[in-house]
């Protein structure tokens, strides 16, 4: 099947052209026509797998097709308030659009755990929706909220959003939801780790109870399937991959190596692997940080990013790993959803992660869109039983190598 059969408007055709794209992924063959329907969906899809635009790609299509059903409205000169005194107008459904929030009502709404992926769904409704006229914007936490507010005052109708930012917004009355047609979860398990089920409880009694709603997940356990079956009404599931599976392409490899060589073994692989684009993974925000100067001693430039480092500091970092100007990002979890870089080579679990199925996440950062790539795990005496997990996890083989100290 080709991005040709799926019923796509020709603007959104078109912007999908120029990235490149000919083929739909399986979760986007799959979904598409889904959500075109206006059905609801279960959806169960590892990380690379082209999920973003399995949502974004319909939502727009949908958005599109109401614009252009209905009368265009006469537009405000340019910097011109709307009139306070004039009705609120009311679209194809009979919802109205907010005088707050310009001429527009917020219609679809992303909700999505860390800021790194409310700006790459940003920029994926950036590259797909450029020719439809549709206003979207990110909001998040960890920057000043003024810059966002004012992008929300001139109107948009696709807001992505991450939970804490989105209720302080809606608390000042910034944020309405009352004309919101679809609701999309994306990354839900990452979003119940990160202790945000009660933000979305709370959020949910505030919207329309007629919508679209869109639930995707990397893992279903029993609390994720639960909080599904209390949002979504009949949903279609789509699957492509078992929970536990890890993408084909990347080439895994277990070292096991004495806790105090782990660093020497860390600058021995990038030497030899010099010139790669490499994620390595700490547990902890010291720990990143600690990583990063060993590597800068060792003459590897590298980037660390973590929860502690400013907004800036982190868009900074993750615009010199995409661009090649670092070759090598030392990153907590916070990263393990929200880097998409095309071609990373290798994923480098320095630590262990502290749940089992988050192995799956990291090392679905490399090996994405069909190229190859390398995950490589440090396991020291104390991580014997979480590899044991992640062995039985991924079902598969994972190569292993005894590192001895030089």
């Amino acid at each position: 099947m080709t991005f040709n059969e799926l019923n796509i408007a020709e603007p959104i055709l078109r912007a999908v052209r120029e990235k490149g794209y000919t083929h739909p992924t399986p979760i986007q063959e799959q979904a598409i026509p889904v959500v075109q329907r206006g059905d609801d969906i279960f959806g169960i899809a590892q990380t690379g797998t082209g999920k973003t635009a399995a949502f974004a790609i319909p939502i727009l299509q949908t958005l599109w097709d109401e614009k252009n059903s209905q009368p265009r409205q006469p537009a405000a000169a340019e910097g011109q308030a709307a009139d306070d005194e004039a009705p609120r107008r009311k679209d194809r459904r009979g919802r109205s659009h907010s005088r707050d929030t310009g001429t527009r009502a917020i219609r679809a709404l992303i909700l999505t755990p860390t800021r790194e992926l409310a700006l790459q769904i940003d920029e994926c409704f950036a590259d797909y929706g450029k020719y439809t006229g549709l206003h979207h914007t990110a909001i998040f936490g960890g920057v000043k909220q003024g810059p966002q507010v004012e992008k929300l005052r001139r109107g948009v109708d696709i807001l992505i959003a991450t939970p804490g930012r989105l209720h302080d917004l809606i608390g000042q009355g910034t944020v309405r939801l009352a004309g919101l047609t679809h609701l999309v979860l994306d990354e839900a398990d990452r979003m119940l780790d990160m202790g945000f089920i009660a933000d979305i409880r709370r959020l949910l009694p505030l919207l329309p109870r007629q919508r679209q709603t869109l639930f995707f997940s990397a893992t279903m356990p029993a609390t994720i399937v639960a909080l599904s079956r209390s949002i979504l009404h009949h949903p279609v599931r789509v699957e492509v991959a078992p929970e536990s599976s890890t993408v084909d392409t990347v080439d895994q490899s277990i070292y096991f190596v004495e806790k105090q060589q782990k660093k020497g073994l860390l600058v021995s692989v990038l030497k030899q692997e010099a010139g790669k684009s490499v994620l390595v993974f700490s547990r902890t925000k010291h720990g990143a940080d600690s990583i990063s100067r060993v590597l800068e001693k060792a003459g590897i430039h590298s980037a660390a990013i973590h929860g502690n480092k400013s907004q800036g500091q982190r868009q900074r970092a993750l615009s010199d790993f995409k661009s090649g100007k670092v070759k090598v990002m030392v990153a907590t979890d916070i990263a393990a959803r929200g880097i998409d870089i095309k071609e990373l080579q290798m994923v480098i679990n320095y630590d262990l992660p502290d749940v089992v199925e988050t192995y799956v996440h990291r090392i679905g950062r490399t090996g994405r869109a069909g190229n190859a790539g390398t995950a490589l795990t440090f396991c020291s005496q104390d991580d014997h039983l979480m590899v044991r997990d992640i062995r039985k996890l991924v079902g598969k083989q994972i190569n292993t190598v005894l590192h001895q100290a030089q």
